[in-house]
């Protein structure tokens, strides 16, 4: 029977979900009233399923969303999500028959780019996605981290609160687009992410309500916010070995970030502090007397970006030198291939198809890589995935793409 690749329709919303748990190995089924509410806040027109005989063996789905991108301009952007394929129905192309539909979709609309978070490496690459921004997890011995015990609050005249859910709700949404609107690698959070992650949307299994702490400035206002868990844990001389979990942390500057991290690690009976994703230059370590108190326990790729709209793409992020450099783009599909002329200062850039000969030749997927900011153009030179056409191309992609920061993204979706 033949494998028919198309939008669904709300009827079969819960057979696709049911497919979704299937390839993502999750077997608890979802209540009525939580299929209820993803399916109200889901563009069907964009939801993609394999069907084989009527049952849904495949599912794809994307949603409209920003991108910040170098320099704090926001891109409209195709964010991928909810992939899966049966394992009764792997390596038939259906992947890349959903993929070659929503990308396509996504052009024709106008999206500059698309996004997704990657469970798997090797997948993505193939369809012109690179690694844009990557993660990076602590743990904290706090004991180690030579922090005064006696801590009774920021020193620079602010302080620490705690809130509820529906504080959060109230201000949380204007904070955080006031941490995006600087942090390249950020992504839109829409309404029911904060009415999921605060238990007003039910969700899958009871809500266990975390805990909420925020950092005020000495002028009252609030610049930063960190949500938490904690396990209940004893040794056998009846000593808290309690480890706090954050499950995530907007500051707009280093001094709310630091008194956060300091209120962390002074509450009485913790001992572990599990960071939750960061940035990988963030200045966590570095907060702590003993920055060895902070070890590494996950670091890995996060977000991939597409280019599909190359000159609208390279033109919205900022550039810190005056340069010039034609890229040759390759890439398979043809929705991003071309031939483009960048000429960037620190006040501006422009981007356009050109016929002049190339300075470097790459695949989307590297640009992609490139991109944010993250990646390096004499690294991915050195590795033979970016060509040189001109002696020193290269290094002037390094000095364009590259920041000094690297760019960093939040959330998973």
């Amino acid at each position: 029977m033949s494998l028919e690749v198309r939008t669904i329709t709300a009827s079969e919303y819960p057979d696709w979900t049911r497919a979704v748990d299937t390839g993502f190995l999750r077997s608890s089924a979802v209540p009525d009233e939580v299929l209820a509410g993803r399916l109200a806040n889901i563009d069907l027109d964009r939801t993609r399923g394999v069907f084989d005989g009527g049952r849904c063996v495949g599912t794809f789905r994307s949603f409209a969303q920003e991108l910040t991108v170098v320099g704090g301009a926001r891109l409209a952007a195709d964010a991928v999500t909810n992939v899966s394929v049966s394992p009764t129905h792997r390596r038939r192309g259906l992947l890349g028959r959903m993929m070659d539909a929503d990308l396509t979709a996504a052009k024709e609309r106008g999206d500059a780019l698309a996004t997704l978070i990657a469970a798997e490496y090797r997948i993505y690459g193939r369809y012109g996605f690179g690694p844009a921004a990557w993660m990076t997890e602590w743990e904290i011995d706090v004991p180690r981290t030579g922090l005064d015990p006696r801590w009774r609050g920021p020193e620079d005249g602010g302080r620490i609160d705690m809130v509820d859910a529906a504080d959060v709700r109230e201000f949380g949404p204007a904070l955080y687009e006031r941490f995006r609107a600087r942090q390249p690698g950020a992504v839109t959070r829409d309404d029911r992410f904060w009415r999921t992650s605060t238990g007003q949307l039910p969700e899958r299994g009871p809500f266990v309500p975390p805990f909420w702490a925020v950092y005020r400035s000495p002028a009252g206002e609030i610049e930063g916010l960190v949500t938490y868990t904690a396990d209940e844990r004893w040794g056998d001389g009846k000593q808290p070995l309690n480890t706090v979990s954050v499950r995530g942390m907007i500051a707009l500057h280093p001094a709310a970030e630091h008194a956060l991290w300091r209120f962390l690690c002074s509450i009485d009976w913790v001992t572990t502090v599990r960071t939750g994703h960061r940035a990988p230059d963030d200045l966590l370590p570095q907060f702590f007397p003993d920055p060895r108190a902070a070890r590494i326990v996950t670091q890995a790729d996060f977000l991939w970006v597409r280019l599909l709209d190359v000159v609208r793409a390279l033109e919205a992020r900022t550039y810190p030198v005056t340069a010039g450099l034609v890229l040759d783009v390759q890439d398979k599909t043809g929705l991003a291939a071309g031939r483009f002329r960048l000429d960037t200062s620190p006040t501006g850039a422009s981007c356009a198809p050109t016929t002049e000969s190339a300075d470097l030749t790459l695949d989307v997927r590297e640009l992609g890589a490139l991109y944010l900011g993250d990646e390096s153009a004499l690294r991915l030179a050195a590795l033979g995935t970016v060509r040189e056409e001109r002696p020193r191309a290269a290094a002037v992609a390094e000095s364009l793409f590259r920041t000094p920061r690297r760019p960093w993204c939040p959330d998973v979706f």
